[in-house]
């Protein structure tokens, strides 16, 4: 799509048209297979009190104005999980949400500023039930979109296959020579001149500023991401404790979280969490992070604290959520995000 011919043009809606349908089809395999397993669909509201506390998350905010002409702060959520652990503390069991979501600051191949979310929860099971869930997705996209395999930039991998599981700090000792879980203590904390001292011995490049998670994701996006999802699809998983803000410690090890990544194709799909119960240790950490987004960046989002009562009475449960449009960019060989949205953000 160019200035001279938008999205909107007959004949490049006419190219674009096949991928949209096959979105739609996708979209209706997935209801339906939530449907078959008695999950709810939910629709949450797109206006919260707080878009997330993630440090890098970047939200679009706006403002309620009442009857008495009152003005309060509100923002387009980035994900529906808060609402969603409302509903999961109010009864709901199995729940599943399909949607719009917006973040701000993105913008490329990969990221749109509104783009679609796939989001599920399961109460009383495991995390490794969503590990299944995710293989289940990607051969169900592959079938509805008549693929054969996912292709994203020369890289490619059989949606039908098995996913490899593979551990964060077997990653990191694999493709960066790095023991990064000899740099996270038991309770969690982090050595950061440990980290750096390992990157520079396996020839990385770091600032002088870098802190412990600037130097993670760098070996992440360097090393590990571009190599991940090849051949077959990857779940990483293990993620140190600091790197999995809403996820509840690993009962096996304490330095390690209840999260994983699905990678294909060097593409991030989707972030999955054994999720955090404990409302007390979810303040101290939304507050470190807010503390990390003000340092960075200058601003910090308030604490949503209708969510924090009720993760104080929310079951066991474990949730995903997956970037529905990456899908169907793998599933139907699009190369940019926007070719698979029926109307495009316009370009600015």
């Amino acid at each position: 799509m160019t200035a001279a011919s938008p999205w909107w043009t007959p004949h490049i809606h006419a190219d674009r048209r096949p991928r949209l349908m096959a979105r739609n089809a996708i979209a209706a395999a997935l209801r339906g297979w939530f449907s078959t397993r008695d999950f709810i669909e939910v629709t949450t509201s797109a206006l919260q009190v707080s878009p997330g506390n993630e440090a890098h998350l970047a939200a679009f905010a706006t403002e309620v104005i009442g009857p008495d002409a009152s003005r309060r702060p509100l923002y387009l959520h980035t994900s529906p999980e808060f609402a969603c652990k409302k509903l999961l503390a109010a009864g709901e069991e199995r729940i599943f949400s399909l949607g719009a979501v917006w973040r701000n600051r993105e913008r490329g191949p990969l990221h749109h500023p509104e783009f679609t979310m796939l989001e599920w929860y399961r109460v009383g099971e495991t995390y490794e039930r969503l590990m299944a869930d995710c293989a289940e997705f990607l051969a169900l996209a592959a079938e509805k979109a008549g693929a054969k395999s996912f292709r994203f930039r020369g890289r490619e991998a059989d949606p039908f296959a098995e996913p490899e599981r593979l551990s964060v700090a077997e990653a990191f000792t694999r493709y960066a020579g790095i023991d990064v879980l000899a740099t996270v203590s038991a309770d969690g904390t982090t050595d950061r001149d440990g980290l750096h001292a390992a990157l520079v011995s396996a020839g990385m490049r770091t600032a002088p500023d870098d802190n412990w998670a600037d130097l993670f994701s760098r070996v992440m996006v360097e090393k590990i991401e571009p190599v991940l999802g090849q051949g077959r699809a990857t779940i990483l998983c293990g993620y140190p404790i600091s790197e999995a803000a809403l996820a509840r410690p690993s009962a096996q090890d304490p330095r390690v979280a209840e999260r994983f990544e699905l990678y294909c194709c060097g593409v991030e799909l989707a972030n999955a969490f054994g999720e955090l119960t404990d409302a007390a240790e979810q303040r101290r950490r939304f507050v470190t992070e807010m503390d990390e987004k003000e340092r960075i960046y200058g601003e910090r989002y308030p604490l949503d604290e209708d969510f924090l009562a009720a993760l104080a009475i929310m079951p066991q449960a474990c949730g995903s959520a997956l970037g529905f449009d990456r899908l169907v960019m793998l599933a139907t060989g699009a190369q940019r995000i926007d070719d698979v949205i029926w109307a495009p953000v316009a370009t600015p």
